[in-house]
């Protein structure tokens, strides 16, 4: 026997005495609030609860008995699901290796278990969390349609959530001993996860017993702490070939043969059943010089068969004989396994393959054994249902890190590598917002800008592709449900008024003839971010009047002037601790008439078509209302003239509200349609850059709307903002968009079918590193997509389309 076996039985060796409770039969016997857990036989721990807790609270001061047996702990792992299922053959060749290297990493000295955790929503759980409460206002009627649309998102999607575990059990002699252990095992865990694309992360005591809950019990509960007696069922009932808990019925399989030729798409297939089960694999290292010494005498043995069997055929004078076959091949069989251990880097492991899924029936159970088998078989593979073993598979199979089953595979790194746990990645972030449907998974997609490093996003996409559906969709999810959140949306084509008049928000029309104004001077006491605001202030003024006098360089002289300007001009202003009106560019142009220097005269006469001239709409005080909830900034109208000036003035309103609601502890969101336009003037593109860099900290949030990907990667500032942005909605693109967004985000072939040629409303969307196929078909009849559509007559009867 391999001395890896032998010293793991002696190890995990305990008397055996049958559970007379339920409490009894979960392998838990000490719990620590880190979530190590000291397992083992259930039954041995029926002993006075006093006792185990002193045990417990002496082991972790570091005091033992003499002559006490070390304990078995364990330690659980979750990691996150990688893009496995839609990466190309390089791509998944490169995971495939990776993943190898991660098997290849797992001590010897201690035993791991892989777990696939399908696991069913609770849905009412799930609506409660997502659902919009009604607010007793006129967006009611709005929030009753969106929970409707995502009530049907949920009911027409699998409803399974997949979770995947690592389970390292060791025996240490305490839990000190324990813990530094788990702590060295866990930091090469998350960098080997890491390198595969995957978040690994540890579980504390209440996320590991809420897996164990959540499959023993599937009911809600409010307890935030939970102990051994809660994720009890009422119930268990262990039988031949199947038990139950409470009153679900479940059945333990495991894997008896194993095919000499395996794809890797089994375990995806074999989790893809929408029913709650585990998928795991124990994995037994062993050391690499204890396992070429095990291949060399299996390798003897195999060649001193075959030497007796030629030596009888001899004495029969059977010269002739050939070799049985199976002999050959064994011999064949363990010379390539002896290779691959000492020339190809591979190791030797034990394995245990078992699965328990449960049902609402009996019948249904057998059923979905049926299916399992028959997704087995297709892989030549079969699986089998364990008799009088379903206690002992069923702890083995979830993830307390005990193994009570032998039936052993012997294996090699690679062979043991094709069980690849990933498929598809999920995103779902607790509080975020809907942007669509998995199409791998077919689970919802709810993204929180939060949760990113830096939360800044665009949405490409060519014209009909479903751009502007996106970004108002986005919009309605924020003013329905983030009473805490403000929306301002800059519109260059008059899109969104509809949307924003029926949310009560503000339409501000620019142009050298409305009636609407904003004071390219206005300021509030943030604007500085700490520092005093009137330096801040310059620099935007500095450039705005290079642009009113023809994008020229202004010299020393001038630049002195106009800063000297402005520091008079807000003077009162700030000694009235910037109450009452703000200064405008009238004030500044006077201010500028009463230096003596002729650089000064020049300059007012160079701005005074934009201070009291026709073009002066940006020279007089605001009258519209900037601090509503959602704003529209409308800049159809604006003429040659005055659309790089317009601009600059309207990042500089942003700028404003989004300082002004930091103060306040408010989100901004901030939708820029066609932003290609901004990028065609310097100024603007300039300031827009800055403002990109400076929102993440404001807790504001930007979003670039446009379809010529092509031309805007041209320009080195966008490139460079695309790049930072960790938020990207990818509909479908031309020929030769896709080529650069495949180069600057790295998207395989595969993934680009996603983006080519696909219906409105789907393609890929990147959150983090993240990238996932989505798919966002908002239901027609609702008076949200009447508002959020921008498709021209959509809605027009077929009289008011031929009149």
């Amino acid at each position: 026997m391999v001395k890896t076996l032998s010293r793991l039985a002696k190890q995990s060796h305990e008397k055996f005495i049958p559970p007379q409770t339920v409490y009894e039969a979960i392998p838990i016997k000490e719990i620590y609030e880190d979530g190590i857990f000291v397992v083992g036989n259930p039954a041995v721990r029926a002993e006075n609860r006093v006792v185990r807790f002193m045990k417990g609270l002496l082991a972790k001061l570091g005091f033992r008995r003499k002559g006490e047996k070390p304990q078995t702990y364990s330690k659980t792992f979750r990691f996150d699901d990688i893009n496995y299922a839609i990466a190309s053959k390089e791509e998944q060749e490169g995971i495939f290796l990776e993943y190898s290297e991660l098997l290849n990493s797992l001590d010897s000295g201690a035993a791991s278990k892989l777990t696939v955790n399908n696991r069913r929503i609770n849905k009412s759980d799930f609506e409660k969390c997502i659902l919009m409460p009604m607010d007793g206002d006129r967006l009611d009627e709005f929030r009753r349609e969106y929970n409707q649309m995502l009530i049907d998102k949920i009911s027409g999607g699998s409803g399974m959530i997949q979770e995947k575990y690592v389970t390292v059990t060791a025996c240490k002699k305490n839990y000190d001993e324990a813990r530094a252990y788990f702590a060295r095992i866990g930091g090469g865990l998350i960098t080997h996860f890491a390198r595969l694309g995957s978040v690994c992360v540890e579980l504390g005591a209440a996320d590991r017993l809420r897996i164990f809950y959540d499959f023993y019990r599937q009911l809600t509960i409010d307890k935030g702490q939970l102990t051994v007696e809660d994720i009890c069922p009422d119930t268990m009932e262990f039988n031949k070939d199947h038990f139950r808990v409470g009153e679900k019925w479940g059945r333990v399989l495991y894997l008896k043969d194993y095919a000499s030729f395996i794809k890797d798409s089994m375990v995806s297939e074999l989790c893809g059943l929408s029913r709650n089960l585990m998928f795991s694999v124990d994995i037994i290292p062993v050391p690499t010089d204890e396992a070429v010494r095990e291949v060399e005498n299996r390798l003897l043995g195999v060649e001193t068969n075959i030497a007796n069997f030629t030596r009888k055929q001899s004495e029969r004078n059977n010269f002739t004989a050939n070799i049985p076959y199976d002999m050959e091949k064994q011999r064949e069989e363990t010379r390539e396994f002896l290779d691959d251990l000492v020339t190809r880097d591979q190791r030797m492991m034990f394995a245990v393959v078992t699965l328990v899924h449960v049902a609402d029936t009996k019948e249904r159970l057998d059923s979905d054994t049926e299916t399992l088998l028959t997704v087995a078989r297709k892989h030549l593979c079969q699986f089998a249902v364990l008799k009088y073993q379903q206690m002992d598979g069923l702890n083995t199979a979830l993830p307390f890190g005990v193994r009570k089953i032998d039936t052993l595979r012997t294996l090699t790194t690679e062979s043991l590598a094709v069980l690849i746990p990933f498929r598809a990645q999920e995103i779902n972030h607790a509080g975020g917002v809907y942007q669509g449907v998995n199409v791998i998974s077919k689970n919802p997609i709810f993204v929180n800008r939060l949760n990113l490093l830096n939360g800044n996003g665009f949405i490409f996409g060519v014209p009909g592709s479903g751009k502007s559906m996106t970004a108002k969709r986005e919009i309605v999810s924020i003013m329905l449900a983030n009473p805490n959140a403000d929306v301002i949306v800059l519109d260059p084509e008059r899109e969104y008024s509809p949307l924003v008049n029926a949310f009560g928000g503000e339409v501000i029309r620019i142009s050298a003839v409305s009636g609407n104004h904003i004071n390219a001077m206005d300021m509030n006491a943030e604007y500085g971010d700490g520092a005093n605001p009137v330096i801040l202030k310059s620099e935007f003024i500095l450039s705005l009047c290079e642009q009113l006098i023809g994008g020229k360089g202004l010299g020393a002289k001038q630049k002195s002037l106009i800063d000297r300007c402005a520091a008079n001009v807000y003077k009162a202003y700030i000694q009235r601790g910037y109450s009452g009106d703000a200064p405008t560019l009238r004030n500044f142009r006077e201010e500028l008439l009463k230096q003596v220097e002729p650089e000064a005269q020049e300059i007012a006469l160079a701005i005074e078509l934009f201070t009291d001239g026709s073009l002066n709409t940006f020279a007089k005080p605001t009258n519209v209302d900037t601090d509503s909830r959602l704003i529209c900034y409308d800049i159809l109208d604006l003429g040659k003239q005055l659309q790089s000036i317009g601009m600059l003035v309207v990042l500089d309103n942003i700028l404003n509200r989004i300082t002004a609601n930091r103060s306040k502890g408010r989100n901004t969101y901030i939708f820029i349609d066609e932003i290609y336009l901004l990028f065609q003037h310097e100024y603007s593109a300039n300031f827009l850059f800055t403002l990109w860099k400076r929102v993440r900290k404001y807790g504001a949030f930007c979003t670039g709307i446009t379809q010529n990907v092509d031309d805007m990667l041209q320009n080195h500032t966008a490139r460079t903002m695309l790049a930072n942005s960790e938020f990207i909605v990818m509909l479908n693109q031309s020929g030769t968009d896709r080529a650069e967004l495949a180069k600057l985000l790295n998207i395989s072939d595969l993934q680009m079918g996603y983006i080519t040629n696909v219906d409105a409303g789907c393609g890929l969307i990147k959150v983090g590193s993240a990238l996932v196929p989505f798919s966002d078909k908002f239901p027609r009849h609702t008076k949200l997509y009447q508002l959020c559509s921008s498709k021209p007559f959509e809605f027009q009867t077929e009289t008011e389309r031929k009149a």
